[in-house]
């Protein structure tokens, strides 16, 4: 499908700088069969009918956005995308051109040389630390990877707890999977008051948050690949729900994509699932997610979901009721 489909109006005032507070107040779009409900996200457990699974992802941002010295003593900056080995991470680096095999980059806590340099811009680095003890110089070294549209992508203090759901346990992402940044142990009471079931699920999202669709069609985009896993438990809890709700985009990709080829299972490896317009969705019933940018494959994925004119429509409503969009932003409820 052609890109330009895809584009709306988004005044940059609408992109939110920081979280609602407390993060359950955030306003939330209900968008139903009779039209569109503004609501907020405490409205939740009246949406949802007992017996319904929320599946959450568990993933936890990492200080990705490294900052650091190249061996003529000019500075680099580093984001990490994946880790490919141990030790070794696939990465985006600025300046790139400046860089050669076997340089050593020198970090706070870290020191990495470039392993190899790849065509498409991005870089490997072999790090001198592995494992826990590479996660705990990372939390020296490095600082929130947030998104360009947010202050810039410079993070503070408060970015490193606002910059993480209630659910994160899994060091991995790059970015946090946003539509979970609503939740507060009060509303996750409220919902099991309700009978509404939880799960979970692991998908570290990656680079293809950061990056824009350049192409002119859809056929021409190439998604970055994202590990995932589903536990036994959370297969089983799937299959029996009345419905399946996916908490967020990442949550939906990393389910469709093990429905792809069969009947929800125990699951691992890395999925690079595009999802536009004419996918036939297998799992999820309804999905919970934040307001996304124009063009970008999440609002493709939205727009694949809940119908494109549909998905149009709620976002010139939520732009003339002045919803907040993007990574802090308000959120949307959606029925496939």
């Amino acid at each position: 499908m052609r890109v330009d489909l895809f584009d709306f109006d988004l005044p940059e005032e609408l992109i939110a700088q920081r979280p609602a507070v407390p993060r359950d107040s955030a306003r939330l779009l209900d968008v139903a069969p009779d039209g569109l409900h503004d609501r907020t996200v405490l409205d939740l457990p009246n949406l949802l009918q007992p017996g319904d699974l929320l599946v959450f992802n568990d993933t936890k941002v990492i200080p990705a956005r490294l900052l650091g010295t190249r061996p003529s003593g000019g500075k680099v900056e580093v984001l990490l995308l994946r880790e490919q080995s141990d030790g070794q991470w696939l990465c985006f680096a600025r300046p790139t051109k400046r860089l050669k095999d076997g340089d050593v980059l020198s970090f706070a806590e870290l020191t990495a040389r470039v392993h190899a340099i790849n065509d498409e811009g991005s870089i490997v680095l072999a790090f001198d630390r592995r494992g826990a003890d590479f996660l705990a110089a990372l939390e020296q070294s490095g600082a929130v990877p947030l998104p360009p549209y947010i202050r810039g992508g410079i993070a503070d203090a408060r970015d490193r707890a606002d910059y993480q759901t209630m659910f994160a346990e899994i060091d991995g992402s790059v970015a946090a999977p946003t539509a979970g940044l609503h939740f507060t142990p009060a509303l996750m009471q409220a919902l099991a008051v309700a009978g509404v079931k939880t799960a979970r699920v692991t998908l570290h999202v990656g680079a293809g948050t950061f990056q824009p669709v350049r192409a002119a069609d859809t056929d021409q985009h190439t998604m970055h690949a994202e590990w995932g896993e589903v536990s036994e438990a959370t297969a089983e809890a799937i299959t029996a729900a009345k419905r399946v709700v996916s908490v967020g985009t990442t949550a939906l990709r990393l389910l469709e994509s093990v429905a792809r080829s069969g009947p929800m299972r125990a699951w691992q490896g890395e999925t690079d699932i595009f999802i536009t317009p004419g996918f036939q969705f297998r799992v999820v019933d309804l999905l919970q997610t934040n307001f996304h940018l124009p063009r970008s494959t999440l609002f493709m994925l939205v727009a694949a979901f809940a119908g494109l004119e549909r998905m149009k429509a709620a976002y010139a409503h939520a732009v003339e009721r002045r919803y907040r969009f993007y990574s802090y932003g308000d959120c949307c409820l959606l029925r496939r």
